[in-house]
């Protein structure tokens, strides 16, 4: 029996480690048509940044920072050790995840992504491989949890962004900040990358994301080989899930969707893919953009978009206090209006 017993667990760990070692860039066609389905059928979707830098409204010292608000740390270069105090006052007490979705479901949306971790590196999780996280924060509330609860309540798929740099994280440290000495390539690097994949780990495990949305691939030490194991280990974890094209270099890697920002393709195209806008000129939220689209400027997006068989990924930026801005609301109402008028 004890022999048995061993064979059995033998032939396990054998299976297991073939599934972690398999080559999920071959699937079939198919295969392939298949797990993209619902995101071929999905066609609009909301995407969510949100962060410490929501508290700064881009406005740091008296210092409103030109262009994306999210980018605040980087753009005035301020310290890690001086931004992370932020954590200290972080406190969104008016977020609320049903409200949030519903006004996605409403407006027509079909899948939202949040970013889970931005540049700065700040988790909106409770993680277990890092302090600098929602739990350590006077708010606490797991924002992932809450906002995946209601995506299964309403009907709504689930997807995470995930930074590829991180400005806090000790093993980037010397990419962002001048005076800290940069350990060897091997040392940093492997170490940031079992980083990465646990917390996506995590990702998939505690939230069931139907998507991981990739971003900072532009970074000099990210390559095609690296993008190519995190993709085929997210994928181990979870065939079904989808991924965007920068898990690798997004110049030359297309699956499983490509993601034009900002703009859109003019006439269809051989591969997946999905455009990202803003409804202002700003990523996150900022105190001082209102250059909002109008509801039938959103429309317009969405079938020009739509018709060259892409989906549109349309984006809100909760403030400080986790609101979504009033016009945001007001907009996608309009535009949930409009679409329902016209089927």
């Amino acid at each position: 029996m004890r022999k048995l017993i061993l064979v059995g667990m033998l032939l396990v760990s054998l299976a297991t480690q073939a599934q972690q070692t398999l080559d999920y860039l071959r699937e079939t066609k198919d295969e392939f048509d298949k797990r993209m389905q619902w995101f071929t059928d999905a066609k609009f979707g909301m995407f969510i940044h949100f962060g410490l830098y929501s508290e700064l409204g881009g406005v740091w010292k008296n210092d409103t920072v030109e262009g994306y608000s999210e980018w605040i740390q980087g753009m005035f270069k301020i310290p890690s050790a001086e931004y992370s105090k932020l954590t200290q006052t972080f406190n969104p007490k008016d977020f609320d995840a049903d409200l949030i979705v519903k006004t996605a479901k409403d407006a027509g949306m079909k899948y939202l992504v949040v970013t889970s971790k931005h540049h700065e590196g700040f988790c909106l999780w409770d993680s277990k491989y890092t302090d600098y996280d929602v739990a350590s924060t006077p708010f606490k509330r797991d924002i992932l949890a809450e906002l995946s609860a209601a995506c299964k309540k309403y009907g709504i798929r689930f997807g995470t962004y995930y930074s590829i740099i991180d400005w806090h994280h000790p093993t980037q440290l010397h990419l962002y900040e001048k005076g800290v000495p940069a350990p060897k390539d091997s040392t940093w690097r492997d170490e940031y990358v079992d980083y990465m994949r646990n917390q996506v780990r995590e990702l998939i495990e505690k939230y069931d994301t139907d998507i991981l949305w990739f971003d900072g691939d532009w970074v000099e030490w990210w390559n095609n080989e690296l993008g190519t194991d995190l993709y085929n280990y997210i994928r181990s974890l979870k065939p079904s899930i989808i991924i965007n094209n920068r898990v690798a270099k997004r110049a030359t890697f297309k699956k499983d969707f490509g993601t034009p920002e900002q703009e859109h393709l003019a006439e269809a195209v051989d591969y997946k893919w999905e455009a990202c806008y803003t409804m202002n000129d700003s990523w996150g939220y900022k105190s001082s953009d209102n250059h909002w689209k109008s509801a039938e400027e959103v429309v317009a997006k969405l079938k020009e978009i739509n018709s060259n068989g892409g989906n549109l990924l349309l984006n809100v930026g909760p403030d400080g206090l986790g609101r979504i801005p009033e016009p945001c609301i007001e907009i996608l109402n309009q535009v949930g209006r409009k679409l329902s008028e016209e089927k």
